[in-house]
């Protein structure tokens, strides 16, 4: 399988979104699961963030993060299920100007291999919104570490040069 390996060792600056009703920055392994791996790789974490899983927070929450001019990554987790509670995956469309379907696809592929037909459930979706890549993950631990192992760092720097062309 031959792979485009352009600008692969890119950094970014991210900002974490952790969106639960339950959680507290001390119980949250989701967030430890992505700061670890994603300093591992070299990208900074600029913003971690802990919200409720209420709609307008959530959009106040990326908001911010989007007008922040270091962040060039926003991967939030939790809120993607079909739920009445999951509501980051709605906050976060509308944002959205472009939406990367593959990475949903992909993810629930992947999700299929460790959940089975559970993973249709999930509603994982990336895109671009104003000029940044944002990334919307299930709250687990371990779908967190799938979609930064499998997907997003091999591919961010690739995706942050074809944002930055003209």
């Amino acid at each position: 399988m031959q792979e485009h390996k352009r600008d692969q060792s890119a950094k970014a600056v991210v900002g974490l979104v952790i969106t639960s009703d339950t959680r507290t920055p001390e119980t949250d392994e989701t967030g430890r699961v992505a700061l670890k791996l994603l300093e591992e790789a070299g990208h900074t974490v600029a913003a971690y963030v802990m919200i409720g899983n209420e709609a307008g927070k959530i959009q106040e929450a990326l908001e911010s993060l989007l007008l922040d001019k270091r962040i060039q990554v926003i991967i939030t987790s939790g809120g993607t299920g079909i739920g009445p509670r999951d509501k980051t995956v709605d906050a976060a469309s509308s944002l959205l100007e472009k939406k990367i379907e593959g990475f949903g696809e992909l993810f629930r592929r992947l999700s299929y291999d460790e959940l089975g037909v559970a993973s249709i459930m999930s509603r994982a979706i990336a895109g671009i919104a104003k000029g940044k890549i944002v990334f919307c993950l299930p709250g687990s631990s371990s779908a967190m570490e799938t979609a930064l192992k499998e997907i997003i760092l091999p591919s961010l720097g690739h995706m942050l040069w074809e944002l930055g062309r003209e």
